[in-house]
C-alpha cells in the first residue's frame, strides 16, 4: 500500500509498523500494518491481524483518554486505519513505568540505580512496583535505536521548554493512571508505556497510538502477589515475548546479529497473543476483518471527503 497516492497528499512515511500518509500537509492517515518490530529492528515476518489489533485497541484508548489529554484522532474508516489532525511532534517518547520491568529491570540488575536522571530504590525485585511511577523519557529516534534522556538534557537540548516538559508529565501521569483503572477492571495491571505528544495551534495534544501491546506492557493481576513472593516469572500480555525470545536466540538488534528464522507456528503464536491481549483489555470478542487494498482505500477516500480534507 505504500505505493497509492491519496487526493491532497503530500508526503508518505513508513514506520516500523505504520504507513502514515500525510493529506494537505494538515491531515494524517496511518495504515497500521502487520509487520512487528523488536530492538529497533523490523522482522521479517508480518503477524495476521496485529494492525487491527493495534489500530482498535488505540481507538479505544485514545476516546477513554479524551477527557484527559487532546489527542488527534479524528476516525477509524477502516479495521486498520486511524485519521487525525497533523500536530508538530516532540521528539521525544514519555516513557512511564509502574514497575521493575524490561529496560528498567535490565539497568538494575547490571549494578545502576539511575535511568534517565531518576533514582530507584536499593532493595527491588523483578517486576516489583516502584513506590510511584517514574517517568525515564528517550529520545524519539527517525532510524536506529532510541536513547535514554535525563529531563534536564530535554529542556537544555530545546527539545521541550520547562512549561511543556511540566505539562507532558502531568498528562503522562494522568493517562498512566487512567490505563491502570482500565487494566484493573480487565483484571490486568499496566506495568510500564510510552506516549508521544505534538502540537497543533500551540495545543500539546496526544498522538500514535496508546496502551496498545506495542506500547505497553500488562501482566495478569491474578496471582501477582503470589508469584512475587515465590520469585516467578509473571504472566504477562505484551511484546516483550517476542524481545525474549529474540534474546534467548542471540539477538538484541546489535551490529553483526542475525534475526532468528520465524517459524509458521511461531507466527501463529504472536499473533493469538496479539488477539488474547486484545480481548482482555477491550473486553470483547475480537473479530478477524481482512479488507481488500482497493476497499481500504475506498473507505479512506470517503472519510477524507466526509472530514473536508480534500
Amino acid at each position: 500500500m505504500a505505493n497509492v497516492i491519496f487526493p491532497g497528499q503530500t508526503s508518505f512515511y513508513k514506520g516500523k509498523v505504520r504507513n502514515v500518509f500525510t493529506i494537505n500537509n494538515s491531515w494524517l492517515v496511518m495504515l497500521a500494518s502487520n509487520r512487528i518490530s523488536a530492538f529497533d529492528v523490523i522482522l521479517p515476518r508480518p503477524i495476521p491481524f496485529k494492525g487491527q489489533v493495534l489500530n482498535q485497541v488505540a481507538a479505544y484508548m485514545l476516546n477513554a483518554t479524551k477527557d484527559i489529554c487532546p489527542n488527534w484522532l479524528v476516525d477509524t474508516p477502516a479495521p486498520n486505519v486511524a485519521i487525525g489532525k497533523r500536530c508538530e511532534p516532540f521528539k521525544i517518547e514519555m516513557v512511564v513505568r509502574g514497575n521493575l520491568t524490561g529496560h528498567a529491570w535490565r539497568t538494575y540488575n547490571s549494578g545502576s540505580r539511575l535511568l534517565c536522571g531518576v533514582t530507584m530504590p536499593d532493595g527491588m525485585k523483578e517486576n516489583d512496583f516502584f513506590p510511584t511511577p517514574i517517568i525515564t523519557p528517550s529520545t524519539k529516534a527517525a532510524e536506529g535505536h532510541d536513547e535514554d534522556i535525563a529531563a534536564e538534557e530535554i529542556i537544555s537540548h530545546g527539545l521541550a521548554t520547562k512549561e511543556e516538559w511540566d505539562q507532558l508529565c502531568n498528562y503522562t501521569l494522568q493517562l498512566f493512571e487512567r490505563g491502570k483503572e482500565i487494566a484493573k477492571k480487565r483484571g490486568l495491571i499496566l506495568v510500564d508505556t510510552k506516549y508521544e505528544f505534538g502540537k497543533l495551534d500551540n495545543e500539546i495534544m496526544l498522538m500514535d497510538e496508546i496502551h496498545t501491546p506495542d506500547s505497553s506492557r500488562y501482566f495478569y493481576a491474578d496471582g501477582f502477589d503470589e508469584r512475587q513472593a515465590k520469585g516467578e516469572r509473571q504472566k504477562q500480555l505484551s511484546k516483550e515475548f517476542v524481545r525474549e525470545w529474540l534474546i534467548a536466540n542471540n539477538f538484541m538488534g546489535k551490529e553483526g546479529q542475525t534475526v532468528p528464522d520465524m517459524s509458521d507456528e511461531w507466527v501463529s503464536t504472536i499473533s493469538q497473543r496479539y488477539i488474547e491481549l486484545y480481548e482482555h483489555v477491550i473486553g470483547e470478542k475480537f473479530i478477524p476483518q481482512d479488507l481488500s487494498e482497493e476497499e481500504t482505500n475506498d473507505r479512506i477516500v470517503k472519510s477524507l471527503e466526509k472530514l473536508g480534507a480534500i
